[in-house]
């Protein structure tokens, strides 16, 4: 009885939009760091730019729970909403760790590594900004949705590659163990966003398997 009453009543379908939004600013954060990873009189404006969306996030963020409270009947499961909207702010968050450490150290030079993590973590962002807006449509699109979340996990292979291989260069190189703890540190950052981009894949996949 309760789920024929359910099937009558309308559904909220705004958290597809604000899906998109929340990807859209992830997006752009994401090519803001790119560029802080090329170095130079650059890197502080950038910084200032990934903190602001990574705000602007946080507000899509709220909206999302909110409404989340607010709907009786919602598109998706409910903690596969909150579960999804979560991951997807983790991995702005994280830019903005990224761009903190930048500001507290002064750093103006990144290693080559780095900024092809930088390309990851943009190529990561542009998939999920085409997945999130699928899920809208999630029996049509569930082929595309695993091809994308798959590029996604061989994305995050790629960065722990390139973590790895990014530290053990600058351990050999590098002589001032100072630097060193901060390249590391940096190193660490990048690859946080890769695998917050990887928990995004997942809870994507989780969501097909559920609804397909």
């Amino acid at each position: 009885m309760l789920g024929w009453f359910r099937g009558l009543m309308p559904r909220e379908e705004r958290f597809f939009e604000l899906f998109t939004r929340h990807a859209q600013v992830t997006l752009a954060a994401a090519e803001a760091l790119q560029e802080l990873l090329n170095g130079g009189d650059g890197v502080m404006p950038h910084c200032k730019e990934i903190m602001a969306r990574e705000n602007e996030a946080d507000e899509i963020t709220r909206e999302v729970l909110t409404a989340l409270r607010r709907t009786f009947i919602t598109p998706l499961d409910r903690g596969d909403i909150k579960d999804l909207i979560t991951s997807m702010d983790d991995a702005i968050d994280q830019m903005n760790r990224t761009a903190k450490i930048t500001r507290l150290f002064e750093i103006r030079s990144f290693e080559r590594p780095m900024q092809e993590m930088g390309a990851i973590i943009v190529r990561a962002a542009t998939i999920s900004m085409e997945a999130v807006p699928l899920l809208s449509s999630i029996g049509r699109q569930s082929g595309r949705l695993n091809a994308l979340t798959e590029e996604i996990i061989r994305l995050e292979e790629n960065a722990d590659e390139l973590h790895d291989r990014g530290r053990k260069e600058l351990f050999l190189k590098q002589s001032n163990p100072i630097a060193f703890i901060i390249g590391t540190e940096v190193y660490d950052h990048l690859e946080g966003v890769v695998d917050r981009f990887e928990d995004v894949a997942n809870e994507i996949s989780a969501i097909v398997i559920e609804n397909v």
